[in-house]
């Protein structure tokens, strides 16, 4: 640019004219390659050990006193320079400089030279991580960090946006565990969605704290590849406007994303290994999810226009399956009433409406069962949830809370029968069969491995047929009232 400038002087005879602007670009020039390297210098890049480049006559990374604080005098000696010249010219150039960046970023191509924006980035994600301190964790900065563990991502996809939307700023790692060989190309990781960030490092804060699964049912698993036009299409198809258009091809998928699994086909878990991920994921002092149904969740997706204003996000806080604990204030609740409410600030689902109902029997005054809606609007005022408070009276339901023919005392849910699952499961088809998302409590699974199939079963008769549900047991405080 200098020389341009150079010739056009010669040409019109006012060399002069064009020296301050010549200067001007030249330092301009030693300024972004002290630039550069200051940012190497910063990023700590074991390959940046020596430069071809001559930084200034006295600044260069072979020279022995070489640091950043060479580069950064450099900077400041070549913009002091500028502006001592020509402060119009210094102007017009650093704007210029600027465009031309701005244009670079948006408009060239990939490039293979590496990016010094990357490397700044590790240095500071890397040096903020090891700054954080797992002792100075409060209850009041509590988010959700959670380990979405799917079968197949194919069949997955609705899931793992919802809890997208769910983490609320948290760590969000999606993980698939298979058993194979290494060498086996259908055990390699594919990385898919690029908009998700899949990192852990347990050494610091940044672990999950919440465990997201699958439900375990019968249920066929639809391919959602084969649903979204997105991964329907070849890799390049011209369309009707002539532009084309850049899709996934859906059989190079095949050997890194493998079929769903057939109805008929074994499962990869057992009833009793899927109830001990949940036992033992509780007794690591993690929050355990379970969803269901979530296949049939619209207006996910990235380009969706759903906005949330008719959606409505149920919650049931009581543990349904033991109607005796009438306790809705305890850890379990308190965590189930906290993730409904973060999904009901997130972009998606900000203006939807939020109702919780309160479980209470009419009959039972002296026991102490009816719950104090008063009461319960005054905590949800202090937990600043915004939401609407439905009593649904269910005697009808615990009538049928009564030992099953056969069964011991000292098994697990005592007085949990059919007639009860299919009692609670009328109950919520009838207030909350229209809710776009229900949140249920998750009772603590059953301490004999042989209660495993009895659990799964009452699970799946108590949701039978709800939609999208997501049962959740929490075990850590996630709410805090004092200052």
């Amino acid at each position: 640019m200098g020389g341009s400038a150079v010739y056009m002087g010669l040409g019109t005879g006012q060399l002069n004219a064009v020296a301050s602007l010549v200067t001007v670009f030249y330092l301009l020039a030693y300024a972004a390659v002290d630039l550069a390297c200051l940012a190497l210098e910063w990023a700590s890049a074991p390959n940046f050990r020596f430069c071809p480049c001559v930084v200034l006559v006295f600044n260069r990374p072979t020279f022995q006193l070489f640091s950043w604080h060479t580069c950064l005098l450099g900077i400041l000696s070549c913009l002091v320079m500028m502006f001592v010249i020509n402060p119009v010219y210094s102007s017009g150039s650093i704007v210029l400089l600027l465009l031309l960046l701005l244009f670079l970023h948006y408009r060239s191509p990939t490039s293979s030279w590496g990016y010094i924006s990357q490397a700044l980035i590790f240095h500071q994600v890397r040096k903020y991580l090891l700054m954080l301190d797992v002792r100075k964790e409060h209850v009041k900065f509590w988010r959700p960090q959670v380990l979405l563990m799917v079968s197949n991502p194919r069949s997955s996809c609705q899931l793992i946006l919802f809890v997208n939307q769910l983490k609320k700023g948290g760590l969000y790692v999606l993980g698939h565990v298979q058993l194979g060989d290494l060498g086996n190309s259908q055990f390699l990781i594919y990385n898919a969605h690029l908009d998700l960030t899949l990192f852990t490092r347990s050494a610091s804060g940044m672990k999950p704290n919440t465990l997201i699964l699958g439900f375990y049912d019968s249920s066929t698993p639809d391919d959602f590849f084969l649903q979204d036009s997105a991964f329907c299409r070849s890799s390049v198809e011209e369309g009707s406007t002539g532009e084309y258009n850049f899709g996934v091809d859906l059989p190079s998928l095949q050997a890194h994303f493998p079929p769903v699994r057939h109805v008929e086909s074994p499962r990869w878990l057992s009833p009793e290994e899927y109830v001990g991920i949940i036992s033992d994921a509780i007794k690591m002092n993690k929050n355990v999810c379970l969803g269901r149904y979530f296949f049939q969740l619209h207006g996910e997706g990235k380009d969706s226009k759903v906005d949330g204003s008719e959606r409505t996000i149920d919650v049931w806080p009581l543990n349904l399956l033991q109607p005796g604990s009438r306790d809705y204030q305890d850890v379990c609740s308190l965590f189930l009433l906290q993730m409904a409410c973060v999904l009901n600030m997130s972009s998606k689902w900000r203006h939807a409406r939020m109702r919780i109902f309160l479980n209470v029997e009419t009959g039972s005054c002296d026991h102490g069962w009816v719950v104090n809606e008063e009461t319960f609007r005054e905590l949800l005022r202090k937990l600043r949830i915004r939401a609407s408070i439905k009593i649904v009276p269910w005697d009808s339901v615990v009538q049928h809370y009564a030992l099953p023919e056969g069964e011991r005392c000292g098994e697990p849910t005592p007085g949990v029968s059919e007639d009860f699952l299919s009692a609670v499961n009328c109950m919520l088809m009838e207030h909350s069969s229209q809710a776009a998302v229900r949140f249920l409590y998750l009772p603590r699974p059953p301490a004999g491995r042989n209660q495993s199939q009895n659990y799964l079963a009452h699970l799946e008769a108590v949701t039978r047929g709800l939609g999208p549900t997501l049962l959740i047991h929490g075990v850590t405080p996630v709410t805090y009232t004092d200052l």
